[in-house]
Protein backbone atom coordinates (compact mmCIF):
# COMPACT_ATOMS: atom_id res chain seq x y z
CA UNK A 1 0.00 0.00 0.00
CA UNK A 2 1.43 3.28 -0.85
CA UNK A 3 1.31 5.84 1.27
CA UNK A 4 -2.21 7.72 1.75
CA UNK A 5 -1.55 11.38 2.75
CA UNK A 6 -5.05 11.55 4.19
CA UNK A 7 -4.38 9.31 6.65
CA UNK A 8 -1.45 10.74 7.88
CA UNK A 9 -0.88 13.71 10.29
CA UNK A 10 2.69 14.05 9.54
CA UNK A 11 6.00 12.79 7.84
CA UNK A 12 9.17 12.33 10.16
CA UNK A 13 12.11 12.63 7.59
CA UNK A 14 14.59 11.92 10.10
CA UNK A 15 14.37 8.26 11.55
CA UNK A 16 17.63 5.71 12.64
CA UNK A 17 17.30 2.12 12.63
CA UNK A 18 20.23 1.26 15.21
CA UNK A 19 19.86 -1.95 15.57
CA UNK A 20 19.48 -5.18 13.30
CA UNK A 21 16.82 -7.92 14.27
CA UNK A 22 19.15 -10.42 13.45
CA UNK A 23 22.59 -9.40 14.57
CA UNK A 24 23.67 -8.20 17.70
CA UNK A 25 24.65 -4.61 18.66
CA UNK A 26 28.25 -3.71 17.62
CA UNK A 27 30.46 -3.10 20.77
CA UNK A 28 31.97 -0.30 18.97
CA UNK A 29 28.76 1.45 18.48
CA UNK A 30 27.03 0.34 21.72
CA UNK A 31 29.90 3.04 23.04
CA UNK A 32 28.45 5.87 21.48
CA UNK A 33 25.00 4.95 22.15
CA UNK A 34 25.66 4.90 25.97
CA UNK A 35 27.36 8.56 25.44
CA UNK A 36 24.42 9.79 23.18
CA UNK A 37 21.68 8.86 25.52
CA UNK A 38 23.28 10.31 28.26
CA UNK A 39 23.59 13.65 26.29
CA UNK A 40 19.93 13.51 24.83
CA UNK A 41 18.89 12.32 28.59
CA UNK A 42 16.65 9.61 26.25
CA UNK A 43 16.39 5.90 26.77
CA UNK A 44 19.46 3.66 26.43
CA UNK A 45 18.04 0.36 24.87
CA UNK A 46 17.28 0.95 21.09
CA UNK A 47 14.02 -0.34 19.98
CA UNK A 48 13.93 -2.56 16.81
CA UNK A 49 12.66 -1.92 13.42
CA UNK A 50 8.94 -3.15 13.81
CA UNK A 51 8.71 -1.62 17.09
CA UNK A 52 9.60 1.73 15.50
CA UNK A 53 7.33 1.34 12.75
CA UNK A 54 4.53 -0.10 15.28
CA UNK A 55 4.77 3.58 17.48
CA UNK A 56 4.48 5.24 13.98
CA UNK A 57 1.59 3.92 12.74
CA UNK A 58 0.07 4.07 15.93
CA UNK A 59 0.76 7.92 15.93
CA UNK A 60 -0.42 8.20 12.39
CA UNK A 61 2.89 9.73 11.18
CA UNK A 62 4.73 8.67 7.94
CA UNK A 63 8.45 8.38 8.38
CA UNK A 64 12.02 8.04 6.58
CA UNK A 65 14.05 5.23 8.28
CA UNK A 66 17.93 4.81 7.76
CA UNK A 67 20.70 3.48 9.22
CA UNK A 68 24.20 5.45 9.22
CA UNK A 69 27.43 3.57 7.55
CA UNK A 70 30.29 4.74 9.18
CA UNK A 71 32.67 1.21 9.32
CA UNK A 72 35.40 3.40 7.85
CA UNK A 73 35.44 6.21 10.04
CA UNK A 74 33.92 4.42 13.08
CA UNK A 75 35.07 1.21 12.69
CA UNK A 76 31.54 0.07 13.66
CA UNK A 77 29.67 -2.55 11.17
CA UNK A 78 26.15 -1.20 10.37
CA UNK A 79 23.08 -2.31 10.04
CA UNK A 80 22.22 -3.50 6.56
CA UNK A 81 20.88 -1.56 4.05
CA UNK A 82 18.89 -4.40 2.52
CA UNK A 83 17.41 -5.31 6.02
CA UNK A 84 16.03 -1.55 6.12
CA UNK A 85 14.53 -2.01 2.76
CA UNK A 86 13.12 -4.84 3.46
CA UNK A 87 11.25 -4.19 6.41
CA UNK A 88 10.38 -0.96 4.98
CA UNK A 89 8.99 -2.21 2.10
CA UNK A 90 6.67 -4.14 4.20
CA UNK A 91 5.31 -1.85 5.88
CA UNK A 92 4.90 0.81 2.73
CA UNK A 93 1.80 2.41 4.18
CA UNK A 94 4.28 4.03 6.75
CA UNK A 95 7.82 3.56 6.63
CA UNK A 96 9.94 4.70 3.52
CA UNK A 97 13.04 3.01 3.01
CA UNK A 98 16.40 5.37 3.09
CA UNK A 99 20.05 3.78 2.81
CA UNK A 100 23.44 5.15 3.59
CA UNK A 101 26.99 4.30 2.05
CA UNK A 102 29.78 5.70 3.51
CA UNK A 103 31.79 7.97 0.95
CA UNK A 104 34.80 6.12 1.47
CA UNK A 105 33.15 3.27 -0.95
CA UNK A 106 33.22 5.20 -3.74
CA UNK A 107 32.50 3.42 -7.10
CA UNK A 108 31.77 -0.18 -5.32
CA UNK A 109 28.98 2.33 -3.04
CA UNK A 110 28.31 3.51 -6.11
CA UNK A 111 27.05 -0.10 -7.31
CA UNK A 112 25.08 -0.95 -3.70
CA UNK A 113 23.14 2.19 -4.76
CA UNK A 114 22.36 1.61 -7.91
CA UNK A 115 21.15 -1.96 -6.55
CA UNK A 116 19.52 -0.23 -3.26
CA UNK A 117 17.51 1.65 -5.66
CA UNK A 118 16.33 -0.89 -8.68
CA UNK A 119 15.87 -4.13 -7.02
CA UNK A 120 15.04 -2.97 -3.42
CA UNK A 121 12.76 0.28 -3.40
CA UNK A 122 14.93 2.38 -1.59
CA UNK A 123 13.84 6.20 -1.97
CA UNK A 124 16.88 8.34 -0.26
CA UNK A 125 20.16 8.04 1.16
CA UNK A 126 21.44 9.68 4.90
CA UNK A 127 25.09 10.84 4.96
CA UNK A 128 26.84 11.84 8.43
CA UNK A 129 30.25 13.44 7.64
CA UNK A 130 31.27 13.27 11.29
CA UNK A 131 30.41 10.16 11.59
CA UNK A 132 32.53 8.62 8.44
CA UNK A 133 35.01 10.78 8.77
CA UNK A 134 34.53 12.47 5.31
CA UNK A 135 34.25 15.61 3.96
CA UNK A 136 31.00 16.27 1.99
CA UNK A 137 32.30 17.15 -1.24
CA UNK A 138 35.41 14.93 -1.47
CA UNK A 139 35.90 13.32 -4.62
CA UNK A 140 35.76 10.05 -2.96
CA UNK A 141 32.10 10.29 -2.72
CA UNK A 142 30.81 11.58 -6.14
CA UNK A 143 30.45 8.07 -7.52
CA UNK A 144 27.62 7.69 -4.96
CA UNK A 145 26.38 11.38 -5.28
CA UNK A 146 26.23 10.45 -9.31
CA UNK A 147 23.45 7.64 -8.83
CA UNK A 148 21.38 9.24 -6.66
CA UNK A 149 21.65 12.74 -8.70
CA UNK A 150 20.71 10.41 -11.75
CA UNK A 151 17.71 8.95 -10.14
CA UNK A 152 16.86 12.67 -8.76
CA UNK A 153 16.19 11.24 -4.96
CA UNK A 154 16.37 13.04 -2.26
CA UNK A 155 19.60 12.75 0.35
CA UNK A 156 19.93 14.08 3.96
CA UNK A 157 23.39 15.42 5.20
CA UNK A 158 23.91 15.87 8.79
CA UNK A 159 25.14 19.41 10.18
CA UNK A 160 25.96 21.01 13.18
CA UNK A 161 27.53 19.61 16.17
CA UNK A 162 27.07 15.56 16.58
CA UNK A 163 25.52 14.17 19.88
CA UNK A 164 27.76 11.39 18.79
CA UNK A 165 30.51 11.07 20.52
CA UNK A 166 29.61 14.33 22.66
CA UNK A 167 31.29 13.68 26.17
CA UNK A 168 33.38 10.93 25.17
CA UNK A 169 37.11 11.33 24.76
CA UNK A 170 38.56 13.33 22.47
CA UNK A 171 35.36 13.51 20.97
CA UNK A 172 35.25 9.48 20.22
CA UNK A 173 37.26 11.00 17.33
CA UNK A 174 34.69 12.12 15.41
CA UNK A 175 35.66 15.46 13.54
CA UNK A 176 32.95 18.34 14.04
CA UNK A 177 34.53 20.39 11.26
CA UNK A 178 32.93 17.95 9.00
CA UNK A 179 29.43 19.56 10.25
CA UNK A 180 29.78 22.74 8.77
CA UNK A 181 26.86 23.51 6.43
CA UNK A 182 28.84 25.25 3.60
CA UNK A 183 30.78 21.88 2.85
CA UNK A 184 27.76 20.58 1.17
CA UNK A 185 27.11 24.16 -1.12
CA UNK A 186 29.74 22.72 -3.86
CA UNK A 187 27.84 19.10 -3.57
CA UNK A 188 24.82 21.43 -4.25
CA UNK A 189 26.36 23.33 -7.29
CA UNK A 190 27.77 20.02 -8.89
CA UNK A 191 24.37 17.54 -8.35
CA UNK A 192 21.22 19.75 -9.09
CA UNK A 193 19.01 17.01 -9.32
CA UNK A 194 19.24 15.82 -5.90
CA UNK A 195 17.36 17.49 -3.60
CA UNK A 196 19.58 18.29 -0.18
CA UNK A 197 18.20 18.18 3.05
CA UNK A 198 20.23 19.71 5.94
CA UNK A 199 19.58 17.83 8.77
CA UNK A 200 18.85 19.98 11.93
CA UNK A 201 19.34 23.22 12.70
CA UNK A 202 23.26 23.00 12.39
CA UNK A 203 24.25 25.13 15.51
CA UNK A 204 26.87 26.49 15.89
CA UNK A 205 26.75 27.23 11.55
CA UNK A 206 22.56 28.09 11.80
CA UNK A 207 22.63 30.94 9.55
CA UNK A 208 24.66 28.76 6.60
CA UNK A 209 21.78 26.59 6.40
CA UNK A 210 19.29 28.85 6.07
CA UNK A 211 21.63 30.64 3.23
CA UNK A 212 22.05 27.86 1.67
CA UNK A 213 17.81 26.44 1.17
CA UNK A 214 17.42 30.41 0.61
CA UNK A 215 20.26 30.67 -2.55
CA UNK A 216 19.81 26.82 -3.68
CA UNK A 217 16.62 25.43 -5.32
CA UNK A 218 17.45 21.41 -4.24
CA UNK A 219 18.44 22.59 -0.80
CA UNK A 220 15.91 22.47 2.10
CA UNK A 221 16.48 21.56 6.18
CA UNK A 222 14.79 19.13 8.64
CA UNK A 223 14.05 20.55 12.10
CA UNK A 224 15.35 17.18 14.04
CA UNK A 225 17.61 16.61 16.95
CA UNK A 226 16.29 19.60 18.73
CA UNK A 227 12.75 20.11 20.54
CA UNK A 228 11.95 23.28 19.52
CA UNK A 229 11.70 24.74 22.53
CA UNK A 230 15.69 25.37 21.80
CA UNK A 231 15.84 26.35 18.15
CA UNK A 232 18.00 29.70 17.81
CA UNK A 233 15.21 32.56 17.14
CA UNK A 234 16.14 33.10 12.97
CA UNK A 235 15.15 29.32 12.19
CA UNK A 236 11.53 30.21 13.32
CA UNK A 237 11.45 33.39 11.70
CA UNK A 238 12.57 32.03 8.48
CA UNK A 239 10.55 28.97 8.31
CA UNK A 240 7.61 31.90 8.87
CA UNK A 241 8.78 33.80 6.24
CA UNK A 242 11.20 32.95 3.30
CA UNK A 243 11.37 29.01 3.77
CA UNK A 244 8.44 27.69 4.61
CA UNK A 245 8.60 25.87 2.03
CA UNK A 246 11.98 24.54 2.80
CA UNK A 247 11.32 23.52 6.48
CA UNK A 248 10.70 19.83 6.89
CA UNK A 249 9.37 17.94 10.66
CA UNK A 250 12.26 15.63 11.55
CA UNK A 251 12.12 14.22 15.25
CA UNK A 252 16.14 12.38 15.35
CA UNK A 253 14.00 8.93 16.82
CA UNK A 254 15.17 7.20 19.23
CA UNK A 255 16.77 10.25 20.88
CA UNK A 256 13.46 12.39 20.19
CA UNK A 257 10.11 11.02 20.39
CA UNK A 258 7.88 12.49 17.82
CA UNK A 259 5.07 13.71 19.77
CA UNK A 260 7.03 15.61 21.94
CA UNK A 261 9.09 17.51 18.97
CA UNK A 262 4.96 18.22 18.13
CA UNK A 263 4.24 19.31 21.55
CA UNK A 264 7.08 21.60 22.47
CA UNK A 265 6.60 23.16 18.17
CA UNK A 266 3.12 24.23 19.22
CA UNK A 267 4.55 26.85 21.74
CA UNK A 268 7.82 28.70 20.17
CA UNK A 269 6.25 30.66 17.42
CA UNK A 270 5.55 28.69 14.32
CA UNK A 271 2.28 30.59 12.31
CA UNK A 272 -0.33 28.44 11.70
CA UNK A 273 -0.63 28.63 8.17
CA UNK A 274 3.05 27.20 8.22
CA UNK A 275 2.49 24.59 10.32
CA UNK A 276 0.70 21.66 7.72
CA UNK A 277 3.79 22.45 5.34
CA UNK A 278 6.46 21.60 8.01
CA UNK A 279 4.81 18.71 9.32
CA UNK A 280 4.03 17.43 6.12
CA UNK A 281 3.06 19.26 3.06
CA UNK A 282 7.19 20.38 2.12
CA UNK A 283 8.14 16.65 3.19
CA UNK A 284 5.56 14.84 0.56
CA UNK A 285 6.74 17.10 -2.22
CA UNK A 286 10.84 16.63 -1.55
CA UNK A 287 10.30 12.43 -1.09
CA UNK A 288 7.59 12.43 -4.66
CA UNK A 289 4.93 11.38 -2.84
CA UNK A 290 2.75 14.78 -3.88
Amino acid sequence: MPIDLNKIRAIDVHVHAEVSCHDPEDPVMGKFFDAASAYFKAPRERPKMPEIIELYRETQIAFCMFTVDCESGMGAKRVSNYEVAEIANKNDDICIPFASIDPHKGKYGAREAIDLIENHGVKGFKFHGIAQNAHPCDPMGYPIYEVINEYKLPVIFHTGHSGMGTGMRGGGGMRLKYGEPMLIDDVAVDFPDMKIILAHPSWPWVDQSLSMALHKDNVFIDLSGWSPKYFPKQVITYANTQLKKKMLFGSDFPLIHPDKWIAAAKDVGFRDEVMPGIMKDNAAKVLGLA
